[in-house]
């Protein structure tokens, strides 16, 4: 944050010194905001609490970047028909389709890269026998799913596999691309709240098309 794609590449806060104080919150100062963070469990949850604080009328996109190791037949669940934003390269143009529009499948290194962002709060991801469950809320701010689905088709000079499944606040992938609703804003109170969980668990039975797959890991 306050962007994922544009300048500064994936945003300020990633590249800042994190502060922790006695009660395990998590801090750091970019040039605009604060943002501050609390982990904890929750039964089988991860629970991390977000708080910015910035001036009235900021407007920022953010996204939990975790890069998944998913085998071939590994699936994202969505539910069928949720928007989608689908963006064919590393720019800000973007063509919509519904959800899976085939991107719910995660296939051998094929050389395509592609990203996405479906209008979801939560998303769940199968790999054999394990299932991870992200979620994200924060009030009346806009929330998505981002996807990065990148079979070796990223970058030109030596592509690598690698799949990011990124609950977000924002509905792009640039703030300088920001339409009306695109991107979260500070209100009249300076500071915005949000909440991530991740449950994670083990199935019982490996589904027939993932069969002699392996877990994922972040």
């Amino acid at each position: 944050m306050p962007t994922v794609r544009g300048t500064p590449d994936h945003g300020d806060a990633w590249s800042r010194p994190w502060q922790r104080a006695a009660d395990g919150t998590e801090s750091a100062d970019c040039p605009d905001f604060r943002i501050s963070r609390r982990v904890h469990a929750d039964g089988d949850r991860a629970v991390a609490d977000y708080r910015l604080t910035a001036e009235p009328g900021y407007r920022f996109l953010w996204a939990a970047h975790a890069l998944l190791d998913l085998a071939p037949g590994a699936r994202i669940g969505i539910a069928d028909g949720a928007p989608v934003r689908r963006y064919p390269d590393g720019g800000d143009r973007w063509t919509p389709c519904a959800w899976p529009s085939g991107l719910d499948r995660i296939g051998p290194d094929d050389g395509t890269a592609v990203g996405a962002v479906v209008d979801t709060r939560q998303v769940s991801v199968h790999d054999g026998t394990a299932v991870l469950r992200p979620a994200v809320e924060a009030g009346d701010q806009p929330v998505s799913v981002a996807l990065w689905r990148n079979l070796g088709g990223f970058p030109e000079n030596g592509p690598y596999r690698s799949v990011g499944v990124e609950p977000m606040l924002g509905r792009v992938f640039g703030l300088a691309a920001a339409g009306e609703g695109d991107a979260a804003v500070v209100p009249a109170g300076g500071e915005v709240r949000w909440r991530l969980t991740v449950t994670a668990h083990t199935m019982t039975d490996v589904p027939n098309n993932q069969k002699g797959t392996r877990t994922w890991s972040c």
